[in-house]
């Protein structure tokens, strides 16, 4: 136990990242699924324009929910600077997403709903979102030079204790 509790508190401001993450991109999943159906089946827009624009909506969510929650304990670099590097970025994550679905249509010949839903939307999805991660913490939402990871409620127990 003292094993996994010395683990915990080594990655703690990583395991505390990576559950932030999962929320906003949940919740601009959502988002992106009601906008993009509201503007199909409301509005009376053309597929693709719905859904480009129900992406969009998606991705300013995260942008704000990542921005302000996951990582508001990052360096500030500009609000420009961050929301251009994270659409960008997210052009990046969409690309891994496409490729994991032609790689399994064109190349292997997988073609199918559990196929393209597996390799594009378990796969792909997951490899974007790791790339999305990485590069977030990277590039978007710099650590500050010299700052230490965040507390964790456990290290302020310690402290206390001590």
């Amino acid at each position: 136990m003292r094993f996994v509790r010395a683990l915990y508190q080594r990655f703690s401001h990583l395991v505390h990242e990576v559950a932030k993450f999962g929320t906003v991109g949940a919740v601009a999943y959502a988002v992106q699924l009601t906008s993009t159906n509201l503007f199909w089946w409301v509005l009376g827009m053309p597929e693709l324009a719905g859904q480009a624009l129900g992406t969009i909506c998606a991705t300013v969510v995260a942008f704000l929910g990542n921005r302000f929650w996951t990582f508001s304990h990052r360096e500030r670099s500009g609000l420009g600077r961050e929301y251009a590097l994270f659409f960008l970025l997210n052009g990046v994550g969409l690309l891994i997403q496409v490729a994991c679905l032609w790689f399994t249509v064109d190349v292997l010949g997988l073609d199918g709903p559990l196929a393209r839903n597996i390799a594009g939307n378990v796969i792909g999805v997951g490899l974007g979102s790791l790339f999305r991660f990485w590069s977030y913490r990277k590039w978007v939402f710099r650590a500050a030079p010299s700052a230490a990871p965040p507390p964790t409620p456990a290290a302020e127990q310690q402290k206390e204790q001590a």
